[in-house]
């Protein structure tokens, strides 16, 4: 490593940082990355792209009702914030005036470039503005796009378990690959590399949580070098610890996503009205760059960007950023405490929380944080015995939100959290009472907001990506739905409680069925059980948690499958595209459907699902969890 000072050299249309490791080059006054010199290579960044195609930041916007523009975001001037041998900060800003009205995205965009003495990499972060009385939009999108060298970066890691040698993206233009039922996934038939060919390329396989997309990025083999994108927090990202981001895929292309509609849709596009003025701070994620000797392992360098991306998480918060936006450690706060469970049907003890998911964010109903898409939020893990620490939140108010794996439902603590620099609340035993009415009289799942404990069947063999062959993850395969009509092709699925089993005979997917005339039918799913003795006077209470719904409906009807009228209708439900992009789970959605004794009898009943909305494929429900409870006992 060199220790060398950072240097900084202004030229007429670009910016040099130079710090004796690398060498970054950007456009003046744009801000583009144009140039990533390093380990002897003039350019990682994808030297047959236009300047403007390399690295950059982007957004996808729109005016209420119109349709989204893509704006790659380009700044109007150019200011040196830091320049010091420790550290160079670059600013590049474009302000908004209404002479643009309807021309580029209402906001003051400021963003950010760092590089520091002695760092294999360099950090961005940007600060967007939108003030009082600006005119109203939406944000779709928004992230940070580095497109690298197709002639070196061939070999994609998004985990230990997704890594592999990809394919090229000219193996996606026409005459090589056939686009199968959506324009992301193809299925190569003449790729340069034999070994890719009849194999499904398609970037939402490589998606990941939130809570586990820390690092990813690509290997060049000749030299060995790694490009490694790091976010250190997840504090600006909207949606909670479990939505879902696109991270790298073939171009080859390294995103860092910030807001994103996949697998959520419009629920997670922060929508500004009536002149809402907002702030907010996107990142500072770590360009993580490293390399070893010819002749060693490559694969070395994904260890050590795991170890790197560990120290970046215990720097967080950095101190190092020139912006009064950005928070530095003492300017924030923590909150601690004990989240107990309390389900009489389970226990008479308050049994900890383990493993719970404890978080603040914005103020708002049960569960509206999985919704939350304009400030910012703070999760943690409880540990076995529901104990939970959170670090490093932000001055402001929040409510405290959790789910607890193994229960249904969502905590809120009533009382608003008030975090002042510096402080340190406590807030002691706090108690959920999950939803529950009366016994369990059978259950269906594992109440984890996920199908993955489902049914997920081989793909067709033509239609696999060797990855997820025998994987953890092989929901993640394409066209999983279309097996549905194979198993089923006359009648639909039939779950008997007490002698079916959910992990072979519940399919991961409520699908329409694919019929002779390549149009599409709804299907009615029944579950079968028998009840010894009925209470005709008193409610007997189904939950339905859902893990995934795509502009889905839930009819729910007990006994009678032909009834005109449901017991219960979902309406409309589901934006998430979960189905389609191999998701497992996309926004939780809890129901809970009295039925009254006078419609059960005893000896056999049935319960009937219907998702009867079928004009696309990707249309359905996942369920994470059902379950029949009895009447209310003392």
């Amino acid at each position: 490593m060199s220790s060398r000072g950072v240097r900084l050299q202004i030229r007429d249309h670009h910016v040099v940082v130079d710090n004796g490791i690398l060498q970054l080059t950007l456009s003046k006054p744009d801000g583009i990355i144009t140039g990533i010199h390093y380990n002897g290579v003039d350019n990682l960044l994808e030297v047959l792209n236009p300047e403007s195609n390399r690295g950059y930041w982007d957004i996808v916007w729109n005016s209420p009702g119109s349709q989204g523009i893509f704006d790659v975001i380009k700044g109007s001037s150019f200011r040196v914030i830091v320049e010091n041998e420790e550290q160079v900060e670059l600013s590049f800003t474009r302000m908004w005036d209404p002479s643009l009205e309807g021309k580029v995205v209402p906001l003051n965009i400021d963003k950010r470039f760092i590089v520091l003495r002695g760092s294999s990499g360099f950090y961005s972060y940007a600060i967007y503005e939108h003030l009082k009385d600006w005119p109203d939009f939406d944000i779709g999108e928004t992230r940070i796009t580095f497109k690298l060298r197709k002639d070196k970066f061939q070999y994609m890691a998004v985990a230990d378990n997704r890594q592999r040698l990809m394919p090229l993206p000219d193996d996606r233009l026409s005459g090589r690959c056939q686009t199968l039922g959506f324009p992301e996934a193809v299925l190569l038939t003449n790729p340069k590399n034999p070994e890719h060919r009849d194999e499904v390329d398609d970037k939402y396989q490589y998606s990941c949580e939130n809570k586990d997309l820390k690092v990813h990025g690509w290997i060049s083999n000749n030299p060995p070098i790694g490009f490694w994108q790091i976010t250190p927090s997840d504090e600006f990202r909207s949606g909670g610890p479990h939505k879902q981001s696109l991270t790298s895929h073939v171009g080859p292309t390294t995103l860092a996503i910030f807001l994103s509609t996949h697998y959520a849709g419009q629920d997670l596009v922060p929508k500004f009205r009536n002149g809402e003025p907002w702030k907010k701070v996107f990142g500072p994620v770590f360009l993580y760059l490293n390399s070893t000797k010819a002749g060693d392992d490559p694969f070395w360098l994904w260890e050590d960007a795991k170890i790197q991306m560990m120290a970046e998480v215990q720097s967080w918060p950095y101190s190092f950023p020139a912006s009064d936006n950005f928070p530095k450690l003492d300017q924030r706060g923590t909150i601690s405490g004990r989240l107990l469970v309390f389900d009489r049907y389970m226990s008479r003890d308050y049994l900890p929380a383990s493993g719970a998911f404890v978080g603040l964010s914005a103020p708002g109903e049960v569960g509206s944080w999985q919704r939350e898409c304009k400030g910012y939020q703070f999760w943690t893990r409880a540990d076995d015995r529901g104990y939970f620490i959170i670090n490093h939140v932000h001055i402001g108010q929040y409510n405290l939100y959790a789910w607890v794996p193994g229960f249904i439902g969502d905590y809120r603590c009533d009382a608003l959290i008030n975090i002042s620099q510096g402080s340190s609340i406590e807030l002691g035993n706090l108690v959920y009472e999950p939803p529950r009415d009366g016994p369990t009289l059978w259950e269906i799942g594992i109440p984890d907001r996920s199908a993955s404990e489902f049914y997920i069947p081989d793909p067709n063999p033509m239609h696999i990506n060797k990855l997820f062959v025998n994987h953890p993850e092989r929901f993640r395969q394409y066209g999983l739905w279309e097996r549905y009509a194979e198993l089923y092709p006359d009648e639909d699925l039939v779950y008997t409680v007490g002698t079916s089993d959910y992990s072979k005979d519940w399919f991961f997917a409520q699908v329409p069925r694919k019929t002779n005339n390549n149009s599409h039918q709804g299907t009615t799913w029944k579950i079968a059980f028998k009840l010894d003795r009925v209470d005709r006077k008193s409610r007997y209470m189904l939950r339905v948690a859902i893990a995934s719904a795509t502009l889905a409906e839930l009819q729910v009807r007990v006994n009678d499958p032909s009834s005109k009228r449901p017991l219960f209708t979902s309406g409309l439900i589901g934006r998430d595209n979960s189905i389609a992009r191999h998701g497992i789970h996309g926004i939780y959605w809890l129901y809970s459907v009295g039925i009254a004794g006078l419609h059960l009898v005893e000896g056999d009943n049935a319960i009937f699902f219907t998702q009867p909305r079928c004009t696309s494929p990707f249309q359905g429900i996942m369920y994470d969890y059902i379950r029949l409870e009895g009447p209310s006992t003392n």
